[in-house]
């Protein structure tokens, strides 16, 4: 398996009702990849979503979105990964963050899934080293409300927000793909937003 081999996997819902939800910013960023890279999504039963090939300086990326819904997206994860026996090391998954602000991005390697469903599924069959895209979305300030405002949509200042990190942070993944983990995650982290 050669090392220049890496998988993006955008975590949200599938179907129209859900496109543009705070919960599917790591389907917004899958999408974004293909847009920049030449990448063209199709569907593939076997890894249980849609995939895109692109190349990201001189790595091959494969973009994974699942269509399992997201407290089921370790059963896509595991296809992709045992398929074509990706460690956790090459394997980036970017999901919505309630625990940063709209549009704060933050790059992690390994951690716990922070009570995240889509994490938590992907811990069951990939432990936890593998690494994240945190994308922030904010939080509605009391726990009660959280189910209704991830599958809600963000508002203009907040969805423009989150789409200019999503920017910064394909960048900083190219930057991490052509040079290292640590120069992409202080790229990222020190952008102006």
């Amino acid at each position: 398996m050669p090392d220049s081999l890496y998988a993006i996997v955008g975590l949200g819902n599938p179907g129209p009702e859900y496109a543009r939800t705070r919960h599917n910013t790591g389907f917004w960023f899958a999408d974004l990849a293909a847009l920049r890279y030449g990448g063209n999504f199709r569907t593939e039963s076997k890894f249980f979503g849609e995939t895109a090939r692109v190349k990201i300086g001189p790595a091959d990326v494969l973009l994974l979105k699942p269509t399992t819904f997201m407290n089921r997206s370790g059963q896509a994860v595991s296809a992709l990964a045992n398929f074509y026996k990706l460690t956790p090391n090459q394997l980036l998954v970017a999901h919505d963050e309630l625990d940063l602000p709209a549009g704060t991005m933050r790059l992690k390697l390994g951690g716990g899934h922070g009570g995240h469903n889509g994490l938590r599924d992907i811990h069951k069959s990939q432990g936890e080293a593998y690494r994240r895209l945190r994308i922030g979305i904010g939080h509605p300030g009391d726990k009660t409300l959280v189910l209704n405002y991830v599958l809600g949509r963000p508002n203009k200042t907040d969805e423009d927000a989150i789409l200019d990190g999503l920017g910064h942070s394909l960048n900083a993944v190219e930057t991490w793909l052509k040079e290292s983990w640590d120069k992409g995650t202080q790229q990222l982290h020190t952008a102006a937003r």
